[in-house]
């Protein structure tokens, strides 16, 4: 627990025939205040399942996107809160559509399989529509953009308003995960092969 502390000094004088002196001592005040606790949680246990896939299914010459799939992110806070969402790639190094997107591992040891990019879409802060707002430069600037992701930083605006984070007690947004595949050229397809995607969505407030 945070605590802010203050020390009171009392002068003690001193009668003297001699001489009197007359000195002076700095006090700080100092401690943190801190937001309300957020919790963001994901329906479905945070699972997007696609199944199985054909190898047949799968383009040779250029990639196959699968089905988009949903899952619906919620935000819960103690009290309104100036948030930031980004993730991290759990499989860091295996995107092969786009490095700014999420890896879905590697296969036949050194295959890379497809990407997955997540966008945030509908928001309803506090029942209330809001944009999706992204900054690519730690908050310098920001723009209207669906993007979640370990490359920037999204947040929410009010609508009719300037593109600028808005302090939010409770968010209700769709995520939509779009997974590609690598065109079937690209792949030693022998066996079964799991997609095998994880990312972790961070609230940084």
């Amino acid at each position: 627990m945070d605590r802010c502390s203050l020390a009171l000094l009392a002068p003690l004088l001193i009668a003297s025939t001699c001489t009197h002196a007359a000195g002076s001592t700095d006090l700080s005040v100092t401690g943190l205040i801190t937001p309300g606790a957020c919790e963001p949680s994901l329906s479905n246990g945070g699972v997007v399942e696609h199944g199985k896939v054909g190898m047949k299914d799968l383009d040779p010459d250029q990639p196959t996107r699968l089905e988009n799939g949903t899952l619906y992110l919620d935000v819960n806070c103690e009290a309104a809160t100036l948030f930031t969402l980004t993730t991290v790639d759990n499989r860091s190094g295996s995107s092969a559509i786009n490095p700014t997107q999420h890896g879905l591992g590697i296969v036949n040891d050194d295959e890379k399989l497809g990407s997955v990019a997540l966008g945030l879409f509908d928001a309803i802060a506090d029942r209330t529509a809001v944009r999706t707002i992204m900054s690519r430069d730690d908050g310098a600037s920001w723009r209207v953009s669906s993007y979640l992701g370990h490359a920037g930083r999204t947040a929410f605006a009010a609508l009719n308003a300037p593109d600028t984070p808005i302090a939010i007690k409770k968010l209700h947004a769709r995520l939509t995960a779009f997974t590609t595949i690598v065109r079937a050229s690209d792949l030693t397809l022998t066996d079964e092969i799991p997609l095998d995607g994880h990312i972790t969505v961070q609230l940084n407030y």
